[in-house]
């Protein structure tokens, strides 16, 4: 009941019930894609989407939210919620993971980001928000009701940027 919200574990379509909105959190992004056909929560998911549920993915939830991805697998498959271009693993591999400070719009005081694996932004369309950049590149943004982060923002005890994707819906 973190931030005074029902935060339900969702595994199954039964249990996407009355969720107002996801959170696609960071893993491996194939094996998540195929979780989600086997699991039989893609179509639910995608339905729920399409009727401007809202999201918020990071690392890999990014990836299952861009609209193209390059490096994955031919049989992986997103949702294209967000008009971007992301790479798979483009920040590097395990050994190249690192934490850095975020400037980030709408906040006062920097974001500590950590970066895991992270998703590389090569495009954003011009409906896309950029909120945050690492280096010159998108590393947090929006559009609608879908939020993206290359980073990890579950792994601090910072709450504002689920705060603020709350603020969104």
């Amino acid at each position: 009941m973190a931030l005074g919200i029902n935060a339900p574990l969702v595994k199954t379509p039964e249990q996407l019930v009355g969720v107002d909105a996801l959170i696609l959190p960071g893993g491996e992004s194939t094996t998540m894609s195929m979780l989600l056909d086997t699991s039989g929560l893609r179509d639910s998911i995608g339905e729920r989407l399409a009727d401007g549920m809202g999201v918020f993915g990071t690392c890999a939830g990014m990836i299952l939210c861009a609209t193209d991805v390059l490096d994955g697998r031919p049989d992986q498959r997103g949702f294209s919620l967000i008009d971007m271009t992301v790479r798979r693993n483009g920040y590097g591999r395990q050994l190249d993971s690192f934490e850095t400070d975020l400037s980030v719009d709408g906040l006062a005081d920097d974001f500590h980001a950590v970066f895991i694996r992270a998703p590389y932004v090569e495009r954003v369309g011009p409906d896309v928000e950029v909120i945050a950049v690492h280096d010159g590149i998108p590393v947090l943004a929006r559009s609608g009701r879908c939020t993206v982060a290359s980073f990890h923002p579950e792994l601090t005890e910072d709450t504002r940027l689920h705060e603020a994707f709350i603020a969104t819906l």
